[in-house]
């Protein structure tokens, strides 16, 4: 804050003189622009001036995707557990129950049926409101669930994967949910199935090592962070220099390892498009 002496610019200004309120202007990380915040909010939390993406949660990520009031949530009924009781700063069970007093969900994905521009399908959207959209238990049973509903129905599978990996509170049983989701998979794939994964800021850890990088077609946003681990991490174990930018989703774009980088806005659109190419 600016100050004049030793008094700050709030004391020394007139007394009645108009404030406004905190919190209608945002300072863009990406241009330092600032943004009227309903602007930014109308503009599906696109930068108006630079297209950064802000990271959003999966309630707004399904109100953006769907058609209106055509989401039917599923599998809602599972709860997390902490069978290795676990501790650090805090026990598992007291950060689950902050985590889920902070978003008003019990775990950290939505599933369900849903339609996106007419299309029918199955959708999965990780959140990165509840911890950081980590891989646990319930987070890999109710996307496997979602993919094994999608290959009893024949519909097409969409998930939007924002994560910092796998859930270290979980350890092992964490780490199992790579295999098991990847292992529903490939189910689907044998059955024929169309599965479109949309990865989004972050998308690291398990998650970018299972399910998140098996799509049929794999879209990224733009300017996603999309690896596995830390570029310090890498350096270290390689002991080579990275080039800049290297786990950006237009570097992995160049590199064959997504299909498209599709700005946010135009999001339903590409998801109805691939849907009808591929026939489903």
């Amino acid at each position: 804050m600016a100050t004049t002496g030793t008094k700050s610019w709030a004391e020394l200004k007139p007394a009645g003189a108009s404030r406004i309120p905190e919190g209608l202007w945002l300072r863009c990380p990406g241009c330092a622009s600032m943004i009227y915040r309903k602007q930014m909010e109308t503009n599906q939390h696109v930068c108006p001036e630079c297209a950064h993406h802000y990271r959003i949660g999966a309630d707004e990520r399904v109100r953006q995707l769907c058609d209106d009031g055509a989401f039917e949530p599923l599998f809602d009924d599972l709860r997390c557990v902490d069978p290795l009781k676990f501790k650090d700063l805090k026990t598992y069970k007291d950060r689950l129950a902050a985590e889920q007093k902070k978003t008003g969900r019990h775990e950290g994905v939505i599933t369900g049926r849903a339609f996106i521009k007419g299309r029918q399908l199955v959708l999965g959207v990780l959140d990165l409101h509840f911890m950081m959209g980590t891989l646990s238990s319930v987070v890999g049973e109710k996307l496997t669930r979602a993919i094994e509903l999608a290959t009893a129905e024949d519909l097409p599978l969409v998930i939007v994967s924002g994560s910092g990996g796998a859930r270290m509170q979980e350890s092992g049983l964490s780490l199992m949910q790579m295999a098991k989701t990847s292992a529903a998979l490939a189910r689907f794939d044998d059955a024929k199935g169309l599965f479109i994964s949309v990865l989004t800021d972050p998308t690291t850890g398990g998650v970018s090592a299972s399910f998140a990088m098996l799509g049929d077609v794999i879209i990224a946003e733009p300017r996603a962070l999309i690896g596995f681990a830390g570029p310090r991490v890498i350096q270290q174990t390689i002991r080579q220099e990275l080039p800049p930018g290297f786990q950006t989703s237009e570097f992995l774009m160049e590199s064959g390892m997504l299909d498209r980088v599709v700005d946010r806005r135009e999001l339903r659109n590409e998801i109805a498009r691939l849907i009808d190419y591929a026939g489903k």
